[in-house]
């Protein structure tokens, strides 16, 4: 796909990190495609789980890249968030939005359905299973007091039921839950915050 159309040379540059690889495609265009032949296979398969469509997943991913050339000085690389966490989030959006532009197309607005939701950056599984939403997660817990991001680490990335956690932390069932609740609303403001930044 767009590997082929980017045939430049780019010796050396293989050992070029994705941040310095990125920095540099302003002026040497021929290092994005080093980005291209990392991304390219994880990114087009993120896209099918959404679209479903290999040819809208091919235009999502193109597109996708396209915004991150574009926009490449926005990019700004920070602790527990990487390269590749900024092109799924990128790629997330192009690729919803051409979602909810399909099903317009279709005549009516579509309802996400269940397969859908599961790819959603926010659910669960995802936040496990993907490094990139991993990576995002991880940036946002780390913005949060440390008793908030506890909890949350406790029972979605460790996997603890909330009895677990109120032998573990020597608390009450009421009181773990109102914790999670307390946690996840400061974790929702922090994970959507980065979104924008």
């Amino acid at each position: 796909m767009i590997q082929g159309i980017m045939s430049f040379s780019t010796t050396g540059a293989e050992t070029l990190s994705d941040a310095e690889a990125l920095a540099r495609s302003g002026r040497e265009p021929e290092l994005f495609a080093v980005l291209v032949r990392r991304y390219e296979t994880a990114l087009l398969r993120r896209a099918r789980t959404i679209l479903k469509s290999p040819e809208d997943a091919e235009e999502a991913v193109q597109d996708a890249f396209t915004k991150m050339y574009l926009y490449a000085d926005r990019y700004h690389s920070q602790e527990g968030a990487s390269f590749a966490s900024w092109a799924y989030t990128i790629l997330n959006r192009v690729a919803y939005t051409k979602y909810k532009a399909k099903s317009l197309e279709w005549g009516k607005r579509t309802e996400l359905l269940p397969e859908h939701y599961e790819s959603l950056p926010d659910a669960r599984a995802e936040f496990i299973e993907d490094l990139s939403i991993r990576n995002e997660v991880l940036a946002a817990l780390a913005k949060l007091p440390e008793t908030a991001a506890k909890i949350l680490r406790l029972q979605f990335i460790e996997g603890k039921s909330q009895e677990e956690i109120a032998a573990k932390e020597n608390l009450s069932i009421p009181a773990v839950k109102t914790r999670i609740h307390r946690a996840k609303k400061l974790f929702k403001q922090a994970y959507d915050e980065q979104q924008y930044e």
